[in-house]
C-alpha cells in the first residue's frame, strides 16, 4: 500500500488517480452505462462509479457527522461490516436514475469536498490514529489517511483497470455482432 509524507501528497494521489480514473467514463455513450458485460467484472460503468461516489460520500459523511458531534454508524447506517454487498447495492440503487453528466460532476465535486477535507486536517490527525471516531470504529483502529487512501487511490487505480477492460469487452462484442 501506497505511503504519504504530507496531506499534500495524499490529496495530489487523489487528483491524480482521480482524473485518469473519470476520464475512462468520458467516452462511453449514455446507452451503454448500465450494460453489463460478464467477462469484464460483473459490474456495469454505472456500478463502478456509483461503488466510488458510496465511498467517497460515506467518507464525508463521517467527518461531517462527527464534526457535528454525532456518533457515526460504520461503514452506514442500517448496514455492518459484513453487510457490504448490500451496501453496494444501496450505492447502486441510488445513482440507477441519474445521468453520466450528473455522476461524473458529483464524483468530481466529492474530489473537491476530499481534498478540502484533507488540507483541513494537521498532520497528526491525518497520519496517527486515534484522532477520529470514524477511522477507530474497527479493530485496525487506522489512521485518517489509510481510509481516505483505501475509499479513492487504491479503487481508482483497480476500478480503472476494471473500466478499461469493460470496454475492451465492449469493442470486441460490437466487432462480432
Amino acid at each position: 500500500m501506497a505511503t504519504y509524507e504530507s496531506g499534500t501528497d495524499l490529496v495530489d494521489a487523489i487528483m491524480k488517480k482521480g482524473d485518469k480514473f473519470i476520464a475512462e467514463f468520458e467516452d462511453i455513450p449514455e446507452q451503454d452505462w448500465d450494460e453489463l458485460l460478464p467477462d469484464a467484472d460483473a459490474r456495469t460503468p454505472r456500478q463502478m462509479l456509483a461503488y466510488q461516489l458510496g465511498w467517497m460520500g460515506l467518507l464525508l459523511d463521517w467527518e461531517h457527522s462527527e464534526e457535528e458531534g454525532h456518533v457515526m454508524h460504520m461503514p452506514a447506517p442500517g448496514y455492518s461490516w459484513d453487510q457490504l454487498g448490500e451496501l453496494y447495492e444501496m450505492f447502486y440503487e441510488t445513482w440507477r436514475n441519474a445521468t453520466p453528466d450528473q455522476m461524473i460532476e458529483t464524483f468530481n465535486e466529492q474530489i473537491s469536498y476530499l481534498c478540502w477535507m484533507i488540507t483541513a486536517f494537521s498532520q497528526e490527525e491525518l497520519f496517527e490514529p486515534g484522532h477520529r471516531q470514524w477511522a477507530s470504529s474497527t479493530p485496525s483502529a487506522w489512521p485518517v489517511w489509510k481510509w481516505i487512501h483505501v475509499n479513492t487511490v487504491a479503487p481508482f487505480t483497480s476500478f480503472r483497470m476494471k473500466i478499461r477492460r469493460w470496454k475492451r469487452e465492449m469493442a470486441r462484442r460490437d466487432v462480432i455482432e
